[in-house]
């Protein structure tokens, strides 16, 4: 079964998350960070249909980071 690793960050100036995966190819954004999770389930698993001839949705590993900024 497939496995893709998508990087979630924190866009301060845009006030968004931004997730992206080299693999799929991926690219999205979101306020919410909940919200673009459910958004990159949906998405990342129909580009994987297709580009790929496994048609059993993968899996996906998020690494998220935000920067927090004291003073």
């Amino acid at each position: 079964m497939a496995e893709y690793k998508i990087n979630f960050a924190w866009d301060d100036e845009a006030c968004v998350w931004t997730a992206v995966c080299d693999e799929l190819p991926l690219a999205l954004e979101h306020g919410s960070f909940d919200a673009l999770v459910e958004k990159v389930k949906v998405v990342a698993a129909e580009i994987h249909e297709l580009n790929h001839e496994d048609m059993r949705i993968p899996n996906f590993l998020i690494i998220a980071e935000r920067m927090i900024l004291n003073g």
